[in-house]
């Protein structure tokens, strides 16, 4: 089959079974080892058979099976880098990209190019943490996670991307606390779907529960992580969360509650929707 047979082959497969045509192109390129403007350039030429049959596979566990694409492939590409992902990590979304982006504009605004000490809580996959030590040299960065088997992943995406991290295995805050070490940025991307909101299966069943679910209103590890910030925090610093686009006002309480004399912004994703809640301490 060509190229173009191929793509066809899965776009008709992901619109029987009502998928995301733009996974199909994905896995396409992956198991051809090609960028999308090259398989445009090849639509006409013939795959070699394997590699035909490998991207059959694929469609089959995305479109049948319910595989996310970023399992079958093994990784995903956030900020720029190649992470490796598995079950036992949440997938990196678009949306956690511009939380990097924002802390480092927040550094350069409140920091200015001074060397800090930053804290990455709920690791997982090390998306945040590493993507902050590769571009900003001032950061030192810590990252922590309950989960060993995410530390795994996460230490290996280290290893593999050239970034130092210091990596602890704990209980949001815990380990930290335990090191009696003070940091200039905390962020975290933490669990924030509510207990009884509704999850589509393909991220229910393939990704960590523990990464998902945030309590019954979504909002149990902010509050958590909210309350002990001052035992690990610098007088002068940063907490940069990202959250749920409806979750503005019952995490501004919280702020309120545990910050009551600190600035803090909200700021909208690309999509136009509260994301991102960046609080300024002094």
């Amino acid at each position: 089959m060509t190229v173009r047979e191929l793509l066809e082959y899965g776009t008709r497969k992901a619109q029987e079974f009502n998928k995301e045509e733009s996974a199909i192109r994905l896995l396409l390129m992956h198991f051809l080892q090609k960028e999308s403007y090259e398989l445009t350039m090849m639509m006409n030429e013939e795959v070699d058979k394997d590699k035909e049959e490998a991207f059959k596979k694929g469609v089959e566990l995305y479109v049948e099976k319910g595989i996310p694409v970023q399992h079958i492939m093994g990784y995903v590409y956030f900020y720029g880098y190649k992470f490796l992902v598995g079950k036992d990590v949440l997938i990196p979304r678009f949306e956690t990209e511009e939380l990097v982006a924002n802390v480092l504009m927040a550094y350069d605004d409140y920091f200015d190019d001074q060397e800090v000490e930053v804290v990455d809580i709920g690791t997982g996959s090390g998306a945040i943490a590493i993507s902050l030590a590769l571009e900003e040299p001032n950061m030192r960065v810590t990252a922590t996670d309950i989960s060993e088997k995410a530390l795994d992943v996460a230490r290996q995406n280290a290893v593999n991307l050239g970034a130092y991290v210091n990596f602890y295995l704990g209980d949001l805050l815990e380990p930290l606390i335990t090191l009696g070490k003070k940091y200039d940025i905390l962020v975290s991307n933490p669990p924030y779907i509510p207990e009884d909101e509704y999850v589509e299966d393909l991220v229910k069943n393939n990704e960590p529960h523990l990464a998902l679910y945030g309590g019954k209103d979504g909002m149990l590890y902010y509050e958590r992580i909210l309350k002990d910030a001052h035992l690990v925090l610098k007088k002068r610093s940063i907490i940069a969360f990202e959250h749920g686009w409806n979750q503005r006002e019952k995490l501004e309480k919280l702020i309120n509650r545990y910050f009551p004399n600190s600035q803090y912004e909200t700021i909208k994703d690309i999509n136009g929707k509260d994301r991102i809640t960046i609080i300024y301490n002094e």
